[in-house]
């Protein structure tokens, strides 16, 4: 793989010339925006995936290209998955471990944005329980179906730079409640999930790693900027946008990347991000959100939460 992507790379741009028969992937997202795009491309240059979305309905209506374009073998196969209710998360994982069917990745692409303050099912503020339990859950649980040289790809944002995760108060219990900072909490809990995940299995030959995809105008977006009135042309100022399709890239670049380059890291534009601490800087991963003792602190507190413990395979 020795093309150099960038900020305008697109997921077709770094998947070509690369071919995905007989890898088996599962998208959760696949309702809307760059989950769909990751699932057609994966699915047109011949992967078999296995699309998670929690209203299926929808997921039927808006991959309708996906299947249109699977070539080479490709196919899209639809389950359901409602992350923010553990029990669905469970039936779905349970559903896909009774198939004994193996994947070579998984990206882990749906979630919640800047939301109210409401919980999940299971009582967990929804960002978090969303973001970081659901996947946290499910990925575990289907860890016996990863094959060795298999990744698993969190997609975080950016916007972990906005706050470190609070093991203390993981539900503003105690403090007040901001959506930005709570979604800024459970995309830093996506990076070091992907950190400690990467530490307990690459011996197996899986690795992980998190990615930011960009900003990007999808359903869930645009609804915020609209949310925002008189100040939504300045919102859209602040940044450079990427299309869907450049939305995508860095996710399917790191299911593709050499596995040492991305194991453990995290990925923007198509390349590792360097570690900056400096609040000003619009690029780049905080160090508390690589930090190993951190992950390691995390996942003690996710499997508390979910009252589960989690062993390698």
């Amino acid at each position: 793989m020795a093309a150099i992507f960038s900020a305008t790379s697109t997921a077709e741009d770094v998947l070509a010339g690369i071919d995905m028969r007989g890898r088996r992937i599962l998208v959760t997202g696949v309702s809307a925006g760059i989950g769909v795009e990751t699932a057609r491309v994966l699915a047109a240059h011949g992967a078999k995936v296995v699309g998670a979305a929690r209203n299926l309905e929808k997921a039927r209506d808006a991959t309708e290209q996906v299947r249109a374009q699977s070539r080479f073998g490709g196919s899209l196969e639809l389950v359901e998955l409602d992350l923010a209710s553990l029990a669905s998360v469970r039936s779905c994982a349970d559903s896909l471990l009774s198939t004994r069917q193996p994947f070579d990745g998984i990206i882990a692409n749906a979630g919640l944005m800047a939301g109210p303050k409401v919980k999940t099912v299971d009582g967990f503020e929804a960002q978090f329980g969303t973001n970081f339990l659901g996947h946290f859950v499910l990925i575990n649980r289907m860890g016996s179906l990863l094959n060795p040289g298999g990744r698993v790809v969190m997609v975080s944002s950016a916007g972990h730079r906005r706050a470190d995760v609070d093991l203390e108060d993981p539900n503003f219990e105690k403090s007040p409640y901001s959506e930005y900072v709570a979604y800024g909490r459970s995309k830093t809990a996506t990076i070091l999930f992907a950190v400690e995940f990467d530490q307990r299995y690459k011996s197996h030959g899986i690795r992980a790693t998190a990615v930011h995809p960009g900003a990007i105008q999808t359903e869930t977006v645009h609804k915020l900027i609209e949310a925002l009135g008189a100040g939504k042309d300045a919102a859209v100022a602040a940044y450079d946008w990427k299309t869907v399709p450049q939305g995508a890239a860095t996710s399917v670049w790191a299911l593709v990347a050499p596995a040492d380059v991305i194991g453990a890291r995290y990925c923007e534009d198509c390349h590792v991000a360097q570690e900056i601490d400096d609040p000003s800087a619009k690029i780049g991963v905080r160090s508390y959100a690589l930090d190993p003792k951190r992950a390691r602190s995390l996942w003690a507190k996710g499997e508390k939460m979910v009252g589960e413990h989690f062993s390698v395979r």
